[in-house]
């Protein structure tokens, strides 16, 4: 089965994975979603990933019964790409969220493309 959008594949996984309060979530690898994962547990949103076998596999992030996740949402899709500049990149959630994007440097949180004066295509956000 091949997937025309595997970015918003990875985001409905964890979505579908936090709702049904799983522990793990596994899915089929590449280096961009790897670059997502890294990004997440970097910010707090997930405990641990994995990479192995050409799969991906993900440790969810749970407090006092809730998820450490409340929101995924795709900006960029394959028929409608959205790029901003550096003075365009948007606050998620008044900054208690992050949001992703494709750079010229690799994927980069919004706060930290915003330090490094940099824009891109917005992929997605998550709060």
């Amino acid at each position: 089965m091949s997937v025309v959008d595997p970015i918003a594949d990875m985001l409905a996984r964890i979505r579908n994975a936090h709702g049904a309060f799983h522990s793990t979530v596994e899915m089929p690898g590449s280096k961009m979603k790897a670059a997502i994962a890294e990004i997440l547990k970097t910010e707090g949103y997930i405990t641990d990933c994995a990479s192995a076998d050409g799969s991906l596999k993900l440790t969810l992030k749970y407090a006092a019964g809730k998820s450490a996740i409340c929101g995924l949402k795709k900006i960029s899709t394959p028929g409608r790409r959205v790029y901003v500049g550096v003075e365009d990149i948007p606050q998620v959630q008044n900054g208690l969220g992050i949001c992703i994007l494709s750079t010229s440097r690799g994927l980069l949180a919004g706060g930290q493309a915003a330090a490094e004066k940099i824009g891109g295509e917005l992929l997605c956000e998550i709060w």
